[in-house]
């Protein structure tokens, strides 16, 4: 009996498989800074395993899951298929094979899955859960409303009980939904220009309540005291001082372009991984930005597609206020990848789920 596979399911399949090599071997060949994060929440040494938290989850997980006891490189033979299964279910497009600025985009965020996420990893649980909002989305059962309710209270729970800033995505969601209504003349532009105001204004009443800005007790308390160290070079500093309202506008605006719009990244010639990573961020960003154009001329025909590149943006955002280094930038933004991965690809599903 012949089997026959589509060229596109073909190729998913081939640069999965190759990937796999790659996440295996990494661990031989990346240095031990990559793998800071993962010796935390494989030996605890600092008995952090609990029930809230992204660090005590996590290691929760692991230690029940006995991952945990395994070498990294098991853990990556077992990690990456699960990230590439869950890919693989939220659907194959078709022309997949096809070597274009897009697929190369996708091709690449499976390399970063490979070097940055199949280790004990926080953004493998931010992973699986980003899916499961998506597969809500792609759920023909679920009237709108109810997917977008689901995902909302879904958020402020993931907020709430492993990554606070998850819970910031709704209410900066809602405002720029709502701000989209205003007729603007580049109402894409206008759109993210005033969910970095909402984001300012909700950090500064933050401020005003806690003493102390969101990027302050972020990423400010982080680099202060990487200043000069081997791991600072892509650190990601305001070139003003947070502690101000004045500063705090600054400091959210420059890190917003610094995560997203990375072209003073590029003074980092030396290190190659850095430049690709910038590479694929502006073109990542671009194309991102057309379809959220597209989505807001035609929010009728496309409801599910706005909502979720409204999250994406929001976390784009939020991002750039919480964001230590272009080095955690990359693996926070391949622990969102799922939405990365159904954005560029939303008229390939919306048309299978018709």
């Amino acid at each position: 009996m012949q089997i026959l596979i589509k060229k596109s399911t073909a190729a998913f399949l081939l640069i999965a498989m190759a990937n796999l090599v790659v996440a295996f071997f990494a661990y031989f060949i990346l240095p031990p800074k990559f793998f800071y994060d993962a010796a935390v929440i494989a030996f605890d040494k600092f008995n952090e395993v609990g029930y809230i938290g992204s660090y005590p989850l996590t290691i929760l997980f692991y230690k029940i899951t006995g991952l945990r006891y395994l070498p990294f490189p098991v853990v990556a033979l077992i990690q990456f298929p699960i990230l590439m299964y869950v890919l693989y279910k939220i659907g194959v497009p078709d022309n997949f094979e096809k070597v274009n600025i897009k697929n190369i985009l996708v091709y690449l965020g499976f390399f970063m899955i490979a070097i940055y996420i199949a280790m004990p990893s926080k953004e493998f649980i931010t992973f699986l859960f980003i899916a499961f909002l998506i597969f809500i989305c792609m759920n023909e059962r679920f009237t709108v409303n109810k997917k977008r309710f689901l995902t909302i209270v879904l958020l402020f729970i993931f907020g709430a009980l492993y990554r606070p800033y998850f819970a910031l995505i709704p209410v900066l969601m809602l405002g720029m939904y709502l701000v989209s209504f205003i007729k603007f003349k580049k109402k894409t532009i206008s759109t993210i220009f005033y969910g970095l105001l909402i984001t300012i204004f909700l950090s500064l009443s933050y401020g005003v309540l806690k003493g102390k800005h969101f990027s302050e007790i972020s990423r400010e308390t982080v680099n202060i005291s990487r200043i000069g160290s081997a791991d600072a070079n892509s650190i990601i500093l305001s070139p003003v001082k947070p502690d101000t309202w004045y500063g705090e506008v600054v400091a959210v605006f420059y890190g917003f372009f610094t995560v997203n719009i990375p072209v003073n990244g590029f003074k980092h010639i030396l290190s190659p991984q850095i430049i690709v990573f910038v590479v694929w961020q502006l073109l990542l960003f671009y194309i991102l930005l057309v379809r959220f154009s597209k989505c807001l001329k035609d929010r009728k025909k496309y409801p599910n597609e706005l909502f979720i590149i409204l999250i994406l943006f929001s976390f784009f955002i939020i991002q750039g206020v919480f964001e230590p280094d272009l080095g955690s930038a990359v693996r926070h933004k391949i622990g969102i990848f799922p939405l990365i991965y159904f954005a560029l690809y939303y008229e390939h599903f919306r048309k299978e789920l018709q």
